[in-house]
């Protein structure tokens, strides 16, 4: 029978999409670096991701690692996941956060769009996620935590279409699923499905006409804030968290009620 085993002091945490200064993993990056983690940024732009690991190491006083990566190649992820193997300490939780939006309606769709939106959003979870989980079963801990959308429970009506809620939905199959083969591994595998946040993957940064706009129907009267994501996030990744798997937290204000 497995039991709860005590994280290591020299912990990583692999962040994919967590480059960008306004994103949801930004935050979550900081937040964690806060706590003690070290931190691995894997993002398309190497430069950024380069950027955000400098000033984390440089604010916390952990190690930090940032990688241009392309998470839908698997070259390209097993390059990256291999120096953080070489040059971080043991990766203990992996948050898979990049992601591209879709605002194409499904009869205008093309097959290179919707390619390219599963390529990011599903594919490029599965190849990373894969990638650590090696690592994580052999030491006998971990924690995996994808974003979705509230999109995939809603079938949009938010900013994207058909692919982007398709892929997002895939995202919920996938934790349940994963789960259950990593229950015994002493990993736990959950996702969140945020509603509306202020982050510019919705066609750009919100202005404060389009924010109401999108807080008409929420309950609790306004969109949400990457900080109030990377807390979900932080505590599912968290040693106290390690009785919740294969869950999908809602955190959209009561947009969508459950």
């Amino acid at each position: 029978m497995s039991s709860p085993l005590s994280f290591p002091a020299d912990r990583t945490a692999v962040l994919t999409g967590a480059a960008s200064e306004r994103g949801i993993g930004r935050a979550t990056a900081d937040l964690l670096a806060s706590q003690g983690w070290h931190i691995a940024i894997l993002d398309i732009d190497g430069d950024a991701a380069a950027r955000a690991a400098e000033h984390i190491a440089s604010r916390h006083g952990v190690q930090a690692l940032g990688l241009g990566t392309d998470v839908s190649d698997e070259d390209s992820v097993d390059a990256a996941v291999s120096r953080i193997e070489a040059e971080l300490p043991p990766a203990v939780a992996l948050l898979n956060i990049a992601g591209i939006s879709s605002p194409t309606p499904f009869m205008e769709e093309t097959k290179q769009g919707w390619d390219r939106v599963f390529a990011i959003n599903m594919t490029g979870t599965f190849l990373v996620t894969q990638r650590l989980l090696g690592g994580m079963i052999e030491r006998g801990l971990g924690r995996v935590v994808s974003i979705s959308s509230i999109s995939a429970q809603r079938g949009g009506g938010t900013y994207s279409k058909v692919a982007y809620s398709s892929s997002k939905a895939g995202i919920i199959g996938f934790t349940r699923a994963l789960a259950r083969e990593m229950g015994e591994h002493n990993i736990t595998v959950n996702c969140i499905a945020p509603g509306p946040v202020d982050t510019d993957i919705m066609g750009g940064t919100l202005t404060e006409e389009r924010k109401q706009g999108m807080s008409r129907d929420i309950l609790v009267g306004r969109v949400g804030t990457v900080q109030e994501m990377a807390a979900l996030m932080g505590f599912l990744v968290s040693e106290e968290a390690g009785f919740i798997t294969a869950a999908t937290y809602d955190i959209n204000g009561g947009l969508q009620v459950s």
